[in-house]
C-alpha cells in the first residue's frame, strides 16, 4: 500500500470539513493507496499528466485533487468545497503549482 503524502494544506483542509466528508474521503483516499480507482472521480490533465479529482456529494460537493502514478506515494495536491459548477482557476492554479513542488521535490531526492 503507498503511503499518502499531502501537498501544501491539504490535510488542514480536510480536516475542517464535515465528519461525513472526511470519512468517505478517507475511504476514497485508502482505494487509491491499494491501487483501486475511487468510486467517483474524473481527470484533471488541465493540471497536469495522470492527475485526478476524487468527488464526493455529501451534505455539498467536496473534491480531492490527487496523482497516484509515482511509485512512493499518492499526492494528494489539494482539497477544497465546491460551491460552482466550474472549478475555480484559483482552485486549479494551486493544484497546478503544488503539482510543480512535488515533482521538483522528488528530482531532488533522485541521485
Amino acid at each position: 500500500m503507498k503511503p499518502l503524502e499531502w501537498a501544501g494544506s491539504s490535510l488542514e483542509v480536510i480536516r475542517g470539513f464535515p465528519e461525513i466528508a472526511r470519512q468517505q474521503i478517507g475511504y476514497q483516499l485508502y482505494r487509491v493507496q491499494t491501487g483501486v480507482d475511487p468510486s467517483d472521480w474524473k481527470p484533471m490533465s488541465s493540471i497536469g499528466a495522470n492527475v485526478r479529482e476524487i468527488r464526493i456529494h455529501v451534505r455539498g460537493e467536496y473534491r480531492v485533487i490527487y496523482v497516484a502514478t509515482f511509485e512512493e506515494a499518492v499526492y494528494v495536491l489539494h482539497a477544497f468545497r465546491k460551491k460552482t459548477r466550474k472549478t475555480t482557476k484559483r482552485d486549479l492554479s494551486l493544484a497546478t503549482s503544488r503539482l510543480t513542488e512535488v515533482i521538483k521535490k522528488r528530482r531532488e531526492r533522485k541521485p
